[in-house]
């Protein structure tokens, strides 16, 4: 039940995908997302921007639209005399001054032309122009898919370098106006102070240049004023140009992304779904390490899902023919491509190890962070765990590149204590495991003071675990006045008598073994030794037990008349030697 009400689910959520792709409103929405045409690079400098109609030409710019056309004709007749003085000069240097006066002059005209038409149309004319056919190498071609996506982006800040663009041109013609102004004035008044004809005739043929150039650059201005002007009447507020970008962006792209999202989830869901059903088909899935033929399918899966995921979110924007998405898909996942270049024999040494064909394999012993650990999955997210600890991890795959495992045999221990055990440490530190990790281990000690080691530094003050059994051998010399009965008789009283305080102390339950042996001759005792063995839940009373054991021989040697020696210096003199009385 649980696998149909899946199927259901799924088949719904694609359903519900494809008809938002296909419906009528994503349909107009897409056309509205098609690369820039002709007709989509119309600008209006004079309309608003929701698209209005422009208001009625005013009186302002009719004079605009008749000192263009004066001065359109002061050009055209400049052009007709130099052409007609070109023809009457006879030297090549001088036809080659007056040809390149010409096509000044031309020049001139053309922008005249260009900015009567701008001013009557009230549109940009200039992106009506064909554009120049460049062959385009492979190279091009492959940046021909990426440059929506780099227009998308500049058409985000068109009006913004427009408007610096038309400041700039202000300013400048604002420079040179006065200039300009200024020259045909002096020029005019040169012409009147001038007496001779030669001179006269020289200033005739600059006036005009001047006077051209002075409307030019005023018309210039005028234009640029304008288009300012009608700029900063249309333009939005930052609050509600966000407002429109925000809702422009839900209706088309927005939408195209969301379901370029969802349907990558799904597909991403369904295989996984499918990867799941399919895998206890195969034999060896319920294992508890993967068989070889599993693991090939689960990696083989894993590639197919991302591969599948990445075709059905480039699908979907070319399904609904958004270019600009298009394009920033790809740029993304080239720039994702050329990342993992570098990066191709890390992961041929992840398929290794994900195939368990790698230096590190499942079921074996490995060596990490200073601990030995179980190696139970291996995957993107490798489980490990630590039986002793009770501690189970996941880790990075990479973090075992440089690993290797091995068997091991089920004696084996994985960490020297557990939690609550005893252990004495190498700076005779003893105390109770109350907290341990592959980081840190915590000791409390008798009176409830704890004490903190980093793992590393606990592990080589070679711990003793003393709650897994433990024994202790004390030491305790007798007098030689006993040295007849010191092998025999003395060690077989001792222990029996150890073994009654024991057990009237309650510790009957916590022995294992005691003996008493004789153990050496000293130098002024005969040296006896009680090794007593103990569960490890005496642990916690260690110390206690030590002293206990002295103090059960000093109360045996009271009882049984043992005398017990303490060193003695003894003294020779030449010709008469004395014993002097023993001196502690």
């Amino acid at each position: 039940m649980k696998v149909i009400s899946f199927i259901r689910t799924s088949l719904f959520l694609l359903l519900i995908s494809l008809l938002l792709v296909f419906s009528p409103d994503a349909g107009s929405a897409k056309a509205k997302a098609v690369p820039p045409s002709v007709e989509q690079n119309i600008s209006a400098p004079f309309a608003t921007v929701d698209g209005a109609v422009p208001p009625p030409r005013t009186v302002d710019e009719e004079k605009m639209l008749l000192s263009i056309h004066e001065l359109r004709q002061k050009i055209q007749k400049q052009i007709r005399d130099k052409t007609r003085e070109a023809e009457k000069l006879r030297t090549d240097n001088d036809k080659t001054i007056a040809r390149e006066e010409i096509a000044k002059l031309r020049e001139s005209m053309a922008t005249a032309d260009n900015d009567f038409e701008k001013m009557a149309t009230g549109v940009d004319t200039s992106k009506f122009k064909a554009e120049d056919q460049t062959f385009f190498d492979w190279k091009q071609e492959i940046f021909d898919l990426m440059k929506p996506g780099i227009m998308e982006l500049k058409q985000l800040t068109v009006q913004a370098r427009r408007k610096t663009e038309l400041l700039g041109q202000q300013e400048k013609y604002q420079e040179l106006l006065p200039m300009a102004k200024i020259a045909t004035k002096n020029l005019h008044e040169l012409l009147k102070t001038t007496k001779g004809q030669a001179l006269q005739s020289q200033v005739q043929t600059l006036i005009p240049e001047w006077e051209r150039l002075e409307s030019q650059i005023s018309n210039g201005l005028d234009i640029v004023n304008m288009e300012l002007a009608n700029m900063n009447d249309t333009q939005q507020t930052l609050l509600e140009s966000s407002k429109a970008t925000l809702k422009k962006f839900a209706r088309t792209r927005g939408l195209y992304l969301s379901i370029a999202l969802l349907t990558c989830f799904l597909i991403v869901f369904i295989f996984r779904f499918l990867q799941t059903f399919i895998r206890r088909m195969i034999p060896g899935h319920d294992s508890e390490y993967r068989p070889f033929q599993i693991r090939v399918y689960d990696l083989a899966f894993q590639v197919s899902t991302i591969l599948a995921g990445i075709f059905a979110f480039i699908l979907v924007f070319y399904v609904v023919e958004d270019w600009a998405l298009l394009s920033f898909a790809i740029i993304f996942l080239a720039g994702l491509a050329w990342a993992t270049k570098t990066a191709l024999p890390r992961f041929w040494q992840q398929s290794e190890m994900m195939l368990n064909a790698g230096p590190v394999r499942e079921g074996e012993r490995l060596l990490l962070y200073g601990v030995p650990w179980l190696v139970k999955n291996i995957n993107i997210r490798t489980t490990i765990e630590n039986p002793d600890l009770g501690l189970t991890i996941k880790v990075p795959i990479r973090d075992l590149f440089d690993k290797t495992s091995r068997t091991f045999s089920r004696h084996e221990q994985w960490f020297p204590c557990r939690r609550d055990d005893w252990v004495i440490l190498s700076d005779g530190t003893r105390g109770g495991v109350v907290a341990l990790s592959h980081e840190i281990v915590e000791l409390v000690m008798r009176g409830g003071s704890h004490k903190t080691y980093q793992t590393a530094d606990f592990l080589g003050l070679a711990p003793l675990n003393l709650s897994r059994n433990f024994r202790i051998k004390e030491y305790f010399g007798i007098g030689y006045d006993n040295q007849a009965d010191a092998t025999g008789r003395i060690p077989k009283q001792l222990e029996d008598f150890m073994l009654g305080k024991i057990e009237a102390e309650g510790l009957q339950e916590e022995l294992l073994s005691l003996r008493v042996e004789f153990n050496s001759a000293g130098a002024s005792s005969l040296d006896l030794v009680v090794i007593a063995d103990f569960k490890g839940s005496a642990g916690p009373i260690y110390n206690r037990l030590r002293r206990a054991i002295q103090r059960w021989c000093v109360d045996a040697c009271t009882q049984y008349g043992w005398d017990i020696p303490f060193p003695h210096l003894t003294i020779h003199q030449r010709g008469n030697e004395a014993e002097t009385p023993p001196e502690k």
